[in-house]
C-alpha cells in the first residue's frame, strides 16, 4: 500500500520500518505524493544538506537522519559529522594530531605511554626521531615482544627504572600470557625511589588480552597509517633521496620509472581495503616491509639483466612472492596481479604514461630529482577517483554504505540496556518480537511424506539434494522454535535466563540474527525482520519444489548448500550419458528476457536468483555494461547451465565471473572441501577485456545484506 517506488535503489524495509515510528506514520504513503521532490532528494550530490519535501522538512535534525539514513546511507557518516558540528562544536570532527612532546609532558616515570596501533601503521620511527630530539637515543632500548622474550623485557624495565632510561616494548598483543607480569611490575614502580628520566613506552593492537589498569593510568595515542594514495606515495619517496634515484648504475631511467609505478601500485592495493569486498574479498595487511623487498629487487634485477627490463622476474617477485604471498584467495591473486600488469609494463618507461583514464596520475619526467617527484605527488588530488582503483565511481557509494553501517553496528553496542521514557521497555519489544516471528515461522517440515514423494534414485540426483536441504531447514526450523519458547519462558520467569538466551535476547531487541540461528544457518548478512522475510521466501520455494515436483527454474538463493545441487546437475548429465563427471564441465546461456520458460530443459537447469554488483546486465546488447549511477546492485536474468563433456573454455569474449552466496565474497573452507561463501565461476559474454571487469571486482551474488 507504500507509494515507494521499488526501481528506486534505497532500501524500502527500512522506511517501511520508519512508517511505524511516532512522528514518521505516513512517510511510505507521501512518497507519491513527492515523488519529484524525493527524487531530487536522492540525487541530490548533498542530500543531508538538501532540504525534505512537505511537512518532514519539521523534523529535527537528528529525525531527518533517520530519513537520509534510509535513502541514501552513503551520506549518513557526512550528515553525522555536520549534526555533532552543530551540536557540539567543530573541534569534535577535526581530527587530532599525535603531538609525542605534548604527551611526553604530561607523563611521570610512573604513567605508562600506550601507543593503540591500528593496521598499516608503526610508530617507531616517531619515537626514535623524538628520542633524537630530546638527546634520549642512546638511552632508549627497544624489545619487540613475543614468546620467551618476558624476562628480557623484565630485566629491561628493572635496569631503566635505575638508569633513568627509556624502554620500548613493541607488540604487547604478541605476549598475552605476560601482561599480568607487566601489569604487576608498573603497580609496583615507587614514585620516590625510581628515576625521574624513567618513561615506560608501549604499543599494542586492541585486544581483550592488554591489563585494564594499564590502560587506565597511562596515556593513551593512537596513530592513523596514511590515507589516500597521495599520503602513501609521500610516506614512501619520503624514505628515500637523489642518491638512492640515481643508485642504480646505468639504469637511472629505468629505474625511477619503474620505482614509480612500484610505488603507484602500492598505493593503489592499499587503499582498495577501504572498498571492503570491491577491494579485495579478504582485507591484507600490506606492510612497507613488503614494497622496501620489492625496490631492493627492482635495483638489483634491473643491474643483473641490463639492458633488458625483466618484467617477467619483476611481476612473479612482486605479485608471488613479495606482496601475493600475503594472498590467500586465489581471485584476490587473480585482481592484484591484473593490477600489477597495470603498473609493471614497458608502456610506464614512457613519459606521460597514463596510470588512470582522465589522466590525473601519470608518468612523471625522466629528467626529474627527488624534489620535483615530492612537488609532482603533492600537487595529486587529496580524495582518490575509483578510476585509479578500476573501479566503477559507484564504489564510492559502497565505502561509505560499509563505513555508515560500521558506525551504527558500534552505537548498538553501547546501547542502554533499559528502556527510554515513554517507548516501549526492552521486554516488551523481545516478547513482541519474538510471538510475531512465532506465528510466523511454519513448524519443519514432513520428512517422511517428503522422502516418499521424491525418493533416492539413480536416475535423479535432485531427489537426494532436495532430501538434504529439507534435513538442513528442519534443524534451522527446531531450533527457531525451541529458543523462542524458551526465551519467551525466560522473560515470564518460568525459567532460568541463561548467557545463551540473554545473548539471544539482545539480538532480537537490536534486530540481528541470533549467533545460535546463525550457526545453523545459511550464509547471511541481512538484519533479522528482513532474515525472517527470506528464510520465508526459502520455504515456499522448498514447499513449492515438494509439492509440484522439480521446478522449472531453481532459484539459487533458497539453497543452504548450492554446491550441492551443481554437482547434482552434473552428476545427472553423467549418469545420463554414461561419462566420468570429472570430465564434465558446463556452458552457459544468458537467457534473454523476452523469452518465456514453460518447462526444463532435457539435459542441466535454469538458474535464477543473481544479483551482478560492479557491472550490470544490458539486455540490449547481450553483454555485461557498466553500473548506472547509484546503482549498486541489479538483478542477473535467468542462466541455463548446459552440462557438456571435455569443453574448452573461450579464450575471448567472456568474463570469468565468480559467484558468492553474500556481499562479504570471503569465506572459510568447510568440512566438505568447498568455501562457506564461494558457489561457482560463471562464464559472462563480454565485449570489454576481462581485465576491464576483474579490476571493476564484479561478481554474481546469491543474497543482499537487505
Amino acid at each position: 500500500s507504500s507509494g515507494i517506488n521499488a526501481e528506486w535503489p534505497l532500501r524500502p524495509g527500512e522506511l517501511n520500518a520508519l512508517n511505524f515510528l511516532g512522528a514518521f506514520v505516513g512517510i511510505a504513503d507521501t512518497f507519491k505524493e513527492y515523488e519529484v521532490a524525493f527524487r531530487a532528494y536522492f540525487d541530490s550530490p548533498e542530500p543531508e544538506r538538501a532540504p525534505l519535501p512537505g511537512k518532514w522538512e519539521q523534523l529535527t535534525n537528528f529525525q531527518k537522519l533517520l530519513i537520509l539514513k534510509c535513502i541514501r546511507p552513503d551520506k549518513f557518516t557526512n550528515a553525522m559529522q555536520d549534526f555533532i558540528a552543530n551540536s557540539l562544536g567543530e573541534q569534535f570532527i577535526e581530527p587530532q594530531t599525535t603531538d609525542l612532546s605534548l604527551v611526553y609532558k604530561d607523563s611521570s616515570p610512573t604513567t605508562p605511554l600506550i601507543f593503540v596501533l591500528s593496521t598499516g601503521t608503526d610508530p617507531a620511527a616517531d619515537l626514535y626521531a623524538f628520542a633524537e630530539e630530546m638527546k634520549f637515543s642512546k638511552k632508549l632500548t627497544a624489545i619487540s615482544l613475543g614468546q620467551g622474550q618476558g624476562p628480557r623485557a623484565e630485566a629491561m624495565m628493572r635496569s631503566a627504572m635505575e638508569r633513568g632510561r627509556w624502554v620500548f616494548f613493541q607488540n604487547c598483543h604478541l605476549a598475552p600470557s605476560w601482561m599480568s607480569s607487566l601489569e604487576q611490575l608498573t603497580e609496583n614502580i615507587d614514585a620516590d625511589k625510581v628515576h625521574r628520566d624513567f618513561r615506560l613506552w608501549l604499543t599494542s593492537m586492541p585486544t581483550p588480552k592488554f591489563p585494564v589498569a594499564i590502560l587506565q593510568n597511562g596515556s593513551k595515542m593512537t596513530v592513523e597509517p596514511p590515507r589516500g594514495v597521495k599520503a602513501n606515495l609521500l610516506k614512501s619517496y619520503q624514505q628515500h633521496n637523489d642518491e638512492f634515484l640515481t643508485s642504480c648504475t646505468g639504469r637511472d631511467v629505468e629505474f625511477k620509472a619503474l620505482l614509480f609505478s612500484l610505488f603507484m601500485f602500492n598505493a593503489v592495493i592499499c587503499e582498495r581495503r577501504k572498498f571492503g569486498s570491491l577491494g579485495f574479498n579478504i582485507p591484507y595487511d600490506f606492510t612497507a616491509g613488503d614494497c622496501n623487498i620489492c625496490v631492493s629487487q627492482l635495483n638489483m634485477f634491473l643491474q643483473e639483466y641490463a639492458p633488458q627490463v625483466p618484467l617477467k622476474v619483476l611481476h612473479y617477485t612482486a605479485g608471488d612472492i613479495n606482496f601475493g604471498g600475503r594472498v590467500t584467495d586465489d581471485w584476490d591473486r587473480r585482481c592484484i596481479n591484473t593490477i600489477l600488469y597495470g603498473f609493471y609494463n614497458k608502456e610506464v618507461l614512457t613519459e606521460g604514461h597514463k596510470f588512470s583514464e582522465s589522466g590525473t596520475y601519470k608518468q612523471i619526467s625522466h629528467e626529474a630529482v627527488f624534489k620535483d617527484y615530492i612537488k609532482s605527488i603533492k600537487a595529486l588530488p587529496l580524495n582518490d577517483s575509483p578510476e585509479l582503483f578500476g573501479l566503477h565511481e559507484n564504489a564510492n557509494m559502497t565505502y561509505a554504505q560499509n563505513e555508515t553501517f560500521a558506525i551504527l553496528d558500534k552505537f548498538l553496542l553501547m546501547q542502554a540496556k533499559t528502556g527510554g521514557g515513554g517507548g516501549k521497555s526492552q521486554e516488551e519489544v523481545i516478547d513482541e518480537t519474538s510471538k510475531q516471528i512465532l506465528s510466523k515461522v511454519p513448524k519443519p517440515f514432513d520428512i517422511v511424506d517428503l522422502m516418499e514423494r521424491h525418493p533416492v534414485m539413480y536416475e535423479e540426483s535432485m531427489n537426494t539434494v532436495l532430501q538434504q536441504e529439507v534435513i538442513l531447514y528442519n534443524t534451522l526450523l527446531s531450533l527457531i522454535h525451541r529458543s523462542l519458547g524458551d526465551l519467551l519462558k525466560a522473560l515470564k520467569g518460568l525459567v532460568v535466563m541463561s548467557d545463551q538466551l540473554e545473548r539471544m535476547s539482545t539480538s532480537v531487541f537490536n534486530n540481528s540474527v541470533p549467533d545460535m540461528w546463525a550457526n545453523k544457518a545459511y550464509p547471511s548478512l541481512k538484519p533479522l525482520g528482513s532474515w525472517v522475510a527470506d528464510l520465508l521466501t526459502r520455504l515456499e520455494f522448498i514447499k513449492g519444489w515438494n509439492k509440484d515436483g522439480i521446478p522449472n527454474v531453481f532459484w539459487i538463493s533458497g539453497f543452504f548448500f548450492p554446491q550441492a545441487f551443481i554437482t547434482g546437475a552434473l552428476q545427472n548429465y553423467a549418469r545420463l550419458t554414461s561419462i566420468s563427471i570429472d570430465t564434465i564441465g558446463f556452458e552457459y546461456r544468458v537467457v534473454p528476457v523476452t523469452e518465456e520458460i514453460k518447462e526444463k530443459p532435457k539435459t542441466g537447469c535454469y538458474v535464477s536468483g543473481f544479483f551482478v554488483e560492479g557491472a550490470r546486465w544490458c539486455s540490449e546488447t547481450h553483454v555485461l555494461a557498466e553500473s548506472r549511477p547509484k546503482e549498486l546492485f541489479t538483478d542477473m536474468p535467468t542462466i541455463q547451465l548446459i552440462p557438456a563433456a571435455d569443453r574448452e573454455q573461450p579464450s575471448s569474449g567472456i568474463y570469468i565471473c565468480p559467484v558468492y552466496k553474500t556481499l562479504t565474497r570471503a569465506g572459510t573452507l568447510s568440512t566438505t572441501g568447498h568455501s562457506t561463501n564461494f558457489v561457482m565461476p560463471l562464464e559472462l559474454p563480454s565485449d570489454k577485456p576481462p581485465e576491464h571487469w576483474i579490476k571493476r571486482a564484479v561478481a554474481l551474488i546469491c543474497a543482499l545484506d537487505y
